[in-house]
């Protein structure tokens, strides 16, 4: 997995399936990205059913050809509300976070999917699988927030 920008190198073989979310280090826990890109996109929630919506519309760091976030490390620079996920907030992100999900799969105790890199050993599963948004966003800067629902989407890969 040399192309792989997410490092998942020296990694205990199957280590989600015998090591809790909560207990994985901070190494395991960003190999189970899968990469699909679909967290970052902009979301839509109804304040009276509290059922989010997706849109194709990306977070301004987002990189459509590649699939991740242009500025991961430093995100919190540009976009002070972005995510950082971990096992003690994971419960409360559960109800917008994507259905193929591996941290959302793993909190429900259901195995991942065959296309997923830590099964496949290629990164590149996620998108011949047809579930990442790879080539298939737009960026927040083009589209005003209003118009966001004229780009709901489902989500792919489900």
């Amino acid at each position: 997995m040399s192309d792989d920008p997410i490092d998942r190198s020296g990694l205990r073989p199957r280590f989600w399936e015998t090591t809790p979310l909560a207990r994985m280090t901070r190494h395991e826990w960003e190999a189970l990205c899968d990469g699909c890109g679909k967290c970052c996109l902009n979301k839509l929630e109804d304040e009276d059913t509290g059922e989010v919506a997706l849109t194709r519309v990306a977070c301004r760091l987002f990189d459509d050809s590649t699939c991740r976030c242009a500025q991961y490390e430093i995100r919190h620079q540009f976009v002070p509300e972005c995510i950082s996920l971990d096992a003690g907030n994971l419960e409360g992100h559960l109800y917008w976070m994507p259905e193929t999900c591996a941290y959302k799969l793993l909190h429900q105790g259901k195995p991942l999917f065959d296309w997923h890199p830590l099964i496949s050993g290629d990164p590149e599963s996620v998108h011949a699988a047809g579930v990442s948004v790879r080539d298939a966003t737009i960026p927040e800067f083009e589209v005003d927030e209003d118009h966001w629902e004229d780009h709901q989407i489902e989500e792919p890969g489900v």
